[in-house]
């Protein structure tokens, strides 16, 4: 069973290859590259989009029974994430509220409680302050006062996602994602398996990683060894469902669907979509596997790309670890080919070659994206609350 979003994406698809077009805006994007290169736009991108949206961080498996734990670092706040007694996720600013010490410095394990190694202070797996050595020194503490800090975190779609600043409002995180939830929980991402995660530190902007995701006109030009046989050339359809865009890449496949009734169409088999969930992750969904990246600015010029591979279950037989490995190392070869590019353009941004880069009309992901962050940084954007 396909759902209606899904046959309305087959028949545009079938449309455009038998007429010989395909998906376009009305207009070119102008788009000005001080957005990739200013410190002011940076500054602002850090301190909006990474503090203030919900951020892919783990799979739910990282953290598999009460007690869990993960520590989190690559959101410019020490994050530390527990799931507590009754099986709830609960996230915190990793800073004792004595003296500021990291509470917890290994990257994950399981604990009952958290002792700041500096003085003892002790928390429990929902942030209470639980004891201290000496207490007399502190005269009337009121230790439900002194907590972790909590942070909005959510257990969605099989993900952990944490928004790295505290908020007195309530997020609501069904309004956030309504647009692709059908979707993302048709996946059943919890039940999955984590093949591989890796992280790469690369020499671009967050930005130019994030836009090789946005289009497929780039295809058959730089994966044109790689993945260019894979699909049709720059057949993309792109669903806006601002901020997030659904971005579906069509396989050759696809033809087989044209002499079909629409009753026995399916969908997953003939497209690879890369769903963009603002502002920084993709779910990249291929025929029988999914990748999750999540990209974060480190810096100017810099970014983190990090990466889960997903497959339905763990591999029983040498021939399956063969086969999914064999995904691994394409997928690998793949992104490299875009991160070169990338850090190609990435040398070229200060020397006033450009004073804009042009989104064509086809590239409808980087035109959707580039107005969701805008809005965003102008305040017009912000997350969904109660």
């Amino acid at each position: 069973m396909i759902s209606e979003e899904e046959r309305q994406i087959i028949k545009e698809t079938l449309d455009h290859k038998a007429n010989g077009t395909t998906h376009m805006l009305d207009d070119v994007m102008h788009n000005p590259v001080a957005k990739y290169n200013d410190p002011d736009q940076l500054r602002a991108e850090m301190d909006i989009l990474f503090k203030n949206f919900p951020i892919i961080i783990a799979h739910s498996s990282d953290l598999p029974d009460a007690g869990s734990f993960l520590t989190y670092d690559d959101l410019q706040a020490p994050i530390l994430v527990t799931r507590n007694n009754d099986g709830q996720v609960k996230a915190f600013l990793n800073v004792c509220r004595h003296r500021g010490a990291r509470v917890e410095d290994k990257p994950c394990g399981k604990a009952r409680t958290f002792s700041c190694p500096y003085h003892s202070w002790t928390f429990d797996l929902n942030g209470n302050l639980r004891g201290l050595p000496q207490p007399f020194g502190f005269g009337d503490l009121d230790k439900s006062k002194l907590g972790l800090v909590e942070l909005p975190v959510f257990e969605e779609f099989g993900m952990i996602w944490v928004m790295p600043s505290k908020t007195e409002q309530t997020i609501d995180f069904d309004a956030w994602t309504a647009p692709m939830r059908e979707q993302l929980n048709g996946l059943d991402l919890g039940g999955h398996v984590v093949f591989k995660k890796w992280s790469l530190d690369r020499n671009m902007s967050w930005r130019l990683a994030l836009e090789g995701f946005q289009e497929s006109y780039h295809f058959c030009s730089a994966h044109r060894d790689t993945a260019c046989s894979s699909y049709l050339d720059n057949q993309s359809v792109h669903m806006n469902f601002y901020p997030h865009v659904r971005h579906a890449v069509p396989l050759p496949s696809i033809e087989e669907l044209r002499e079909k009734p629409e009753a026995e169409w399916d969908y997953r088999p003939h497209y690879m979509t890369q769903n963009y969930l603002f502002p920084a992750n993709f779910v990249q969904v291929m025929t029988d596997h999914v990748y999750v990246h999540t990209i974060i600015p480190t810096g100017q010029g810099t970014c983190k790309f990090q990466c889960m591979m997903l497959i339905p279950e763990a591999p029983k037989t040498e021939k399956a670890e063969r086969y999914w490995n064999k995904n691994y190392d394409l997928i690998r070869i793949v992104f490299d080919e875009d991160f070169v590019i990338g850090e190609g353009i990435q040398k070229g941004l200060n020397t006033n070659a450009n004073q804009e880069f042009l989104f064509g009309m086809y590239e409808c992901g980087l035109h959707f994206g580039q107005t969701a962050i805008d809005d965003a940084l102008k305040g017009d954007l912000t997350v969904t609350t109660v």
